[in-house]
């Protein structure tokens, strides 16, 4: 339970008391109005950005990001990378040194920092997951997951769920299925099936038993404790395909998150992935886990999301949090399986550059040391607590889950049919948050979905200071709505 309770009270002082706890950085850099000029005239018009009146962050520190005006709280952590806090001393210091030294030469010669990081952190891994390839990117590394799976087992069909999201490289728009991400462009379904998506809110089937989250939908369902049915369902429409829409016995692979993250931080129904993994293997496929978000200790209870599950993986994708914001990814797998590989010559330039293994070894060290997943259990937990007692109190919060500080809230229109909050009245309530000084990401098929995924070493102060800004934005939106109902 919280300790304190969300303040709606004091919004005012509240957001003097956030500015009063940071000294402010003195920005230098261009004035704002020579910034939005050089960003329309320069880079391309789909590079778009958050907000009405973009904000120009010029420096970050733990939890904490700066534009030139005041501070935030970061609970996105630049899309769910910056995992152990904005300018972590530690890595900073490592990437320095590192700097010093050598900062590239690429595989074709060796390096000490490549093979002192694999080892550091395939002993992460469970069982035969021991091989890494080092990339640069999320969308880098589920290309060659696919790849890697086609060419081990010979088969070219890949499976996975509708509303995930694992790149948008031209190979990987396939497995993405949000038609937001989608291009139009000829093969980009080659050989991909999307399942229909196990999701106890707003998916066909599932209710208040259905997931693995210590807040659960107040959705009805006539599962009973350590059953789900619903899960049955979804697991039957997911053998439709092996029955009708694949050769038998031949699938590639199936991908899928841990968590899904860009598609609202949705969970599967209990037990699924699971049986999932062994339709997969049982027709000559592997199973894919896609880490990119869920990794690192970010879901609190475990260190990766698919331990959750229960299972292991044949092969697992992890970016993003690797580097707490350097650009690197990885791909591990077993020997057995990496051997594919040698089939020809396969090379990446920057993967694995002395620079960026320095970093990643220090993100391990920081996670370990600072017990960052312990911290994402706790105050992730205690900000999901806080998070159902708004939903209990806000008709326009419809939903709250996630693990450690993995979290969605998702904001409806309509708290009995889980109509979704159009995207003019969601603004309303994120624009206001941010005014307040908190950041929120926005996620979702129809981008409804507060995407809550800090640096893990957020505290539950910080958490006390998020809910109260939720709270008091969601009261003053619905206020705003009984005003106009008035008219």
């Amino acid at each position: 339970m919280l300790t304190t309770q969300p303040n709606t009270q004091r919004p005012e002082s509240l957001k003097q008391h956030r500015q009063q706890q940071h000294d402010f950085p003195a920005y230098k850099g261009q004035c704002y109005e020579e910034v939005v000029r050089l960003r329309k005239q320069f880079l391309t018009p789909n590079v778009t950005s958050y907000y009405k009146k973009p904000l120009l962050i010029h420096k970050g520190s733990g939890a904490q990001l700066f534009d030139q005006e005041k501070s935030y709280l970061d609970m996105f952590g630049g899309i769910v990378t910056v995992s152990v806090g904005h300018c972590h001393p530690k890595v900073n210091a490592a990437l320095e040194e590192q700097l010093r030294t050598l900062w590239h030469t690429t595989n074709i010669y060796m390096h000490p920092k490549l093979h002192e990081y694999a080892e550091k952190l395939v002993t992460k891994l469970p069982g035969d997951l021991k091989n890494v390839y080092f990339v640069n990117s999320g969308s880098e590394a589920n290309d060659l997951a696919m790849m890697i799976a086609r060419l081990y087992t010979g088969n070219h069909d890949i499976i996975s769920f509708r509303n995930a999201y694992h790149g948008a490289s031209p190979y990987t728009m396939g497995l993405t299925a949000h038609s937001t991400w989608r291009y139009p462009l000829p093969g980009l379904n080659s050989g991909i099936l999307h399942a229909m998506n196990p999701d106890p809110y707003t998916g066909i089937w599932g209710g208040k038993q259905c997931r693995d989250s210590p807040v659960q939908t107040t959705r009805i369902c006539d599962c009973q404790e350590g059953e789900c049915k619903a899960s049955d369902k979804y697991y039957e429409q997911l053998e439709q395909i092996f029955k009708y829409s694949l050769p038998r016995g031949k699938v590639a692979a199936m991908f899928a998150e841990s968590i899904q993250g860009v598609g609202g931080t949705v969970q599967y129904t209990k037990g699924y992935i699971k049986r999932a993994a062994e339709l997969v293997r049982a027709n000559g496929g592997l199973f894919i886990s896609d880490e990119v978000q869920s990794g690192f200790g970010r879901t609190g209870e475990h260190y990766w999301g698919f331990e959750g599950h229960d299972i292991v993986p044949d092969i697992v994708t992890m970016a993003k949090g690797i580097g707490n914001g350097f650009p690197m990814g990885a791909v591990i797998t077993s020997r057995k399986i990496a051997e594919v590989l040698s089939q020809a010559l396969h090379f990446n330039t920057f993967g694995g550059n002395p620079l960026a293994c320095a970093v990643g070894m220090a993100v391990l060290d920081v996670i370990d040391e600072e017990e960052m997943q312990k911290n994402s259990l706790d105050v992730g937990t205690y900000l999901l607590k806080g998070l159902e007692q708004l939903r209990d109190k806000h008709d326009v919060i419809g939903d709250v889950r996630g693990k450690g500080l993995m979290i969605g809230v998702e904001l409806v229109a309509d708290k009995e049919t889980r109509q979704h909050l159009s995207a003019p009245h969601f603004v309303d309530i994120w624009e206001m948050c941010k005014d307040m000084g908190v950041l929120f990401g926005r996620g979702g098929l129809n981008a409804n979905v507060l995407r809550i995924k800090p640096p893990m070493c957020v505290t539950r102060t910080d958490a006390d200071y998020a809910l109260a800004v939720i709270d008091y934005c969601c009261e003053q939106y619905m206020k705003k709505q009984k005003r106009g109902s008035t008219r």
